[in-house]
């Protein structure tokens, strides 16, 4: 049985799981340590902030994905919009140099510290510059007195305020032999799980370091312009004169030089544009939709797939998925965008929603691993086991095989996955085409995730498709 990097630093065996869909989609939220410390902590705080990404990345270990963890810190304690960014931000750090603070405290620690206690170190050591990602966000000794803080203000932690202490303050004296030490261990130096590292050497012998490094980096905020409401070139002077530099990177795409908050994007509210990654944004051309075409997208949620296709053309357009919830945000998308779909909940792998009718264009976003997107949610290399892959393949399987059905002769179907797992993608392909005697016509194939002036992009794979006259 595989292993789960812990925040706790202390081994123990994975507990039994199944496929995890998508990063939403992990069991209820049942709080791994006490979210409300109400302590007199004020809200505008490191101290405060350290203690609420700490509690988040227990959730994580519990298995609950970050963004479900950071809702449940939210809304359990007195953070004030300025506080939940603090809070993200220090998690999310936390979460790309999990690997490299586990192999520090256990480096420095005698024995094993409690939970929250080992996920308060683990929130703390990436802002005070144990990675070479720039120059650390506080002042080292600031990080140290907030930590110190922090652990004071909750009952599981404050009899170890000591200790935290102790072992920030020898980090920061021994810095350099202790990184040197702990980047020996494959997991410290590239901050993922041991097998996760295996797999990708396996996978891609010549590529495999800069995939890692990629997936350690902060993501960009990348736009797609709705060409139905003006050009991209008008949109860039809208940037320009909002202050805000930007470059295109593809034929719809702009990515802002430096991520700003929704609300402040120019015209998202009326809907000129949507936050959506340049690799997402080939899905739609793909299909080569025409006005009048019925069109499903198969795992719809959030969107920004259905809404492309609807930006391009006219059609028919039905978005299903499988969870409720996330289907809501879909009409959301599309009511800001000023489009329309019907809107279906079910499984994809299921006849149960469908009219009987059949579709000129299938976009089939299947259930993956999610390995190609780790720079946006870095909490889902944590998450994952090395079996998983094969399980969501074996459902992704089902589910392709079941929409072919109910493609229309001569019309075409798009495999996307957000994987980079041969399984999960070209053997996935291959496989569905001998089963269906597929025709496969030209698409991009495996994406590999690539950071750079042109291209910025997570990884993703595409197989286009048609089915026999």
């Amino acid at each position: 049985m595989s292993k789960r990097p812990t925040l706790s630093l202390k081994p123990k065996a994975a507990p039994a799981a199944g496929p995890k869909l998508r990063a939403s989609h992990h069991r209820d939220l049942k709080p791994a340590v006490q979210t409300r410390f109400k302590t007199g902590l004020k809200p505008d705080s490191l101290a405060f902030a350290l203690l609420g990404a700490a509690t988040a990345a227990l959730h994580v270990e519990g298995g609950i994905a970050l963004p479900q963890a950071l809702a449940a810190v939210f809304a359990d304690t007195e953070a004030t919009p300025q506080a939940r960014g603090a809070i993200q931000d220090v998690a999310y750090r936390a979460m790309r140099q999990l690997g490299r603070s586990q192999a520090l405290v256990a480096l420095m620690a005698p024995k094993a510290p409690e939970p929250l206690v080992g996920a308060l170190l683990a929130c703390a050591l990436p802002l005070m510059g144990s990675a070479d990602d720039g120059p650390p966000p506080y002042e080292a000794f600031t990080v140290v007195d907030q930590a110190v803080t922090a652990a004071a203000a909750h009952p599981d932690t404050i009899r170890a305020k000591g200790m935290v202490n102790a072992l920030l303050r020898r980090f920061l004296r021994e810095r350099e032999e202790l990184l040197k030490t702990a980047l020996l261990q494959p997991a410290a130096r590239w901050n993922y799980p041991q097998w996760w590292i295996d797999s990708m050497k396996t996978a891609y012998p010549a590529q495999w370091q800069d995939i890692l490094a990629t997936g350690n980096s902060a993501p960009p905020l990348t736009l797609r312009v709705n060409t139905r409401k003006g050009t991209v070139e008008d949109y860039l002077k809208l940037l320009e004169g909002a202050g805000m530099a930007a470059a295109r990177i593809g034929p719809s795409a702009v990515r802002l030089a430096k991520p700003v908050g929704v609300h402040l994007i120019p015209g998202f509210a009326e809907g000129l544009a949507s936050v959506q990654d340049a690799g997402a944004q080939l899905a739609a051309p793909l299909l080569d939709v025409r006005d009048g075409m019925r069109v499903l997208d198969a795992c719809a949620a959030p969107g920004g797939k259905t809404g492309h296709v609807l930006e391009l053309a006219n059609v028919d357009m039905t978005a299903m998925d499988a969870d409720e919830k996330r289907l809501q945000r879909v009409g959301e998308n599309l009511d800001r965008l000023g489009l329309r779909a019907a809107l279906h909940a079910g499984q994809a792998q299921e006849n149960g929603w469908w009219d009987g009718r059949p579709f000129d264009r299938i976009l089939a976003d299947v259930p993956c691993t999610a390995s190609g997107i780790v720079r946006r949610h870095p909490d889902i290399r944590w998450l994952r086991r090395k079996g998983d892959a094969l399980q969501l393949a074996t459902l992704s399987g089902k589910i392709l095989d079941n929409l072919w059905h109910m493609l229309k002769p001569n019309g075409k179907l798009l495999f996307v996955t957000c994987s980079l797992w041969p399984q999960e993608s070209e053997a996935q392909a291959a496989a569905f085409a001998v089963r269906n005697r597929a025709t496969r016509l030209d698409a991009p194939g495996q994406l590999l995730p690539a950071g750079g002036n042109e291209q910025d992009h997570d990884g993703l794979y595409y197989a286009l498709f048609q089915k026999p006259a």
